[in-house]
């Protein structure tokens, strides 16, 4: 399983670690702000319509960041983007450690989220451009298992914070905690090198990205799937990451068996992550990709409406942190391998970003929903309509697994010409 690393060149190992390292500063700002949410509510007194405006303002920013992100990406390159992406989600998440209300809250959390649109989609391409492509879904997905590191070291971190500093200051001090990621852009910025298939892109003289290019004719059918699939895998994920730790409260979970159910999760996450990768190599991404969504559909649905205690809160979590989270392993080549290199980055940006921003508002609706139905009813009904979702997008996009870039890029052998003729979808059923 680890092949890929041990025969990897020095080059992909530094690129590896550089995209690990950004996925799970990701994952430990939206476990960090979802932990913190009680606190905020008892300190403030916000309604959970109001919880659930901040949790989803910064993922809707994050839409339009990421995709001007990845216009830029395709312009001027993976790696400088990736820097200016740390460089703003990190200035904005100290800044919002000031915010002296609501409003103010929401207005930094709002701006930090055009830094974190960015880091998904430039990091995997180029993850994607870099490593060999037999060992591409196993080499992105353990990428992607840099969430489940952030996800438990945000419960850790946090804990810690909110034991050792009172209520008022500790969820400042949480926010500050997050300088750190200034860190890995100082080691990005010294060890990672744009792609081969990035620089031979832009030698060939393809058309630049811009705003428009996700709209014409050979790329609209991907990105409108690639947006709904990705529109029903947020919904569920972001619900159950945002809203878990006030669920497991309101069903009397106590504060210690939260910890451990959310490490738990974390764990299965972790192993959810490694097997979608192996999986997603195996079987292709696809299949991998259905097949979880159904074991999420069930698994997620289940989770919500079944009688707790702290045993089957962990049981269950696993199963959640498996399947739901597991399965964005396989999403990361996926889409990276239906779009051309000169206009990857800006695709992908698009796609993953409206279907984030979009799946977003299952947040806000969640809140809206339980002061109606419960929160437990809410999330259940929202995650079993967004994996239905997904699946349906999934049948109607094509199989990618051991796709070349050079053959999606459409390089002459003898000329490195790019011919842009022919459709990408088409690219993608015949490479």
């Amino acid at each position: 399983m680890f092949d890929w690393y041990r025969n990897g060149s020095p080059r992909e190992r530094k690129t590896f670690w550089a995209c690990y390292s950004g996925w799970a500063l990701d994952s430990y700002d939206l476990q960090m702000f979802s932990f913190l949410l009680p606190t905020l509510i008892a300190l403030w007194g916000l309604t959970k319509a109001e919880a659930g405006m901040v949790g989803t303002a910064a993922l809707l920013s994050a839409a339009l960041g990421g995709w001007i992100a990845g216009i830029l990406s395709d312009r001027y390159g993976r790696v400088r983007v990736l820097i200016v992406s740390i460089v703003w989600f990190t200035f904005f998440g100290v800044l919002a450690g000031f915010a002296r209300d609501f409003q103010q809250l929401l207005i930094a959390r709002t701006l930090q989220g055009f830094g974190f649109g960015g880091e998904w989609a430039v990091g995997a391409a180029l993850m994607a451009e870099v490593i060999q492509p037999r060992y591409r879904g196993r080499a992105m997905g353990f990428v992607q298992s840099g969430f489940a590191l952030g996800w438990a070291g945000a419960v850790l971190i946090i804990t810690t914070i909110l034991a050792l500093f009172p209520a008022e200051l500790g969820w400042r001090v949480a926010f500050w905690f997050g300088v750190v990621p200034a860190l890995v852009v100082l080691f990005i910025r010294r060890h990672v090198k744009d792609s081969d298939a990035f620089v031979q892109a832009v030698a060939s003289k393809a058309p630049k990205a811009s705003l428009l290019t996700v709209f014409q004719p050979q790329y609209l059918k991907l990105t409108t799937l690639s947006s709904v699939l990705v529109i029903g895998l947020q919904a569920g994920c972001y619900v159950i990451l945002v809203w878990i730790p006030s669920l497991l409260k309101d069903r009397g979970i106590a504060s210690g068996s939260l910890i451990a159910t959310i490490l738990v999760m974390a764990f299965g996450c972790l192993l959810g992550f490694a097997s979608a990768a192996y999986l997603s190599d195996k079987m292709g991404r696809r299949p991998t990709l259905i097949l979880l969504s159904l074991v999420s559909w069930v698994v997620t649905v289940a989770y919500m409406l079944i009688p707790l205690n702290p045993l089957i809160a962990q049981v269950m979590g696993f199963l959640v942190g498996f399947a739901a989270i597991g399965m964005y392993a396989a999403l990361g080549p996926f889409l990276s391998e239906l779009f051309p290199t000169s206009v990857r980055t800006t695709c992908m940006g698009f796609s993953y970003n409206v279907g984030k921003s979009v799946g977003a508002t299952a947040v806000t609706a969640v809140g809206l929903l339980a002061s109606h139905l419960g929160l437990s009813q809410a999330i259940g009904l929202f995650c079993f309509a967004a994996y239905a979702v997904s699946v349906v997008a999934l049948l109607l996009l094509p199989e990618t697994r051991g796709i070349s870039i050079d053959a999606l890029d459409g390089h002459d052998a003898d000329t490195g010409a790019v011919d842009s003729a022919v459709p990408v979808a088409d690219k993608v059923k015949t490479a």
